[in-house]
């Protein structure tokens, strides 16, 4: 038995105004559609393509992904207990996610401009701050793990 999902709000019926249904429709058996799996899918090789994109052309992507490779054997041989291993990573990944929205914001700034600009500068150079600050919490959770781990 299919349901149609409800109309967004401020939308009259389309049935009544001789518009097609919505296309969304919810399955009552599963509660997932095939457009929701559809568009999980098509979001998952739209992030591959990103992190392709950004391991081809930006170093500090690169060394972030080699980085929280070595993380991975290491914090599970220094963690303190799983909950401290998944923090550590997860402090990691949070890294690469905000280095992958500087990239991101660097990109599309010089494709809106490749010429010199202070204020476009001004932006990367809050890009970089946010890194810098998502490497100093990773640095911190790190840090602390390991004083525990010893008993500090």
């Amino acid at each position: 038995m299919m349901i149609p999902a409800p109309a967004p709000l401020g939308r009259g019926d389309e049935a009544e105004i001789g518009r097609s249904p919505p296309r969304c429709y919810v399955e009552a058996s599963t509660g997932i559609s095939g457009m929701a799996v559809h568009r999980l899918y098509r979001a998952t090789l739209n992030s591959i393509r990103g992190l392709s994109a950004a391991l081809g052309t930006e170093s500090a992507v690169r060394e972030e992904m080699v980085l929280l490779a070595l993380a991975l054997p290491v914090g599970w041989l220094l963690s303190p207990s799983i909950g401290w291993f998944v923090a550590m990573i997860a402090a990691l990944l949070v890294v690469l996610a905000v280095e992958m929205l500087n990239t991101a914001i660097e990109k599309l700034a010089d494709h809106v401009t490749p010429e010199r600009h202070p204020h476009i500068g001004m932006i990367k150079d809050m890009g970089s701050t946010a890194v810098s600050f998502a490497l100093t919490v990773a640095l911190l959770v790190w840090a602390a793990a390991i004083a525990v781990r010893l008993g500090l």
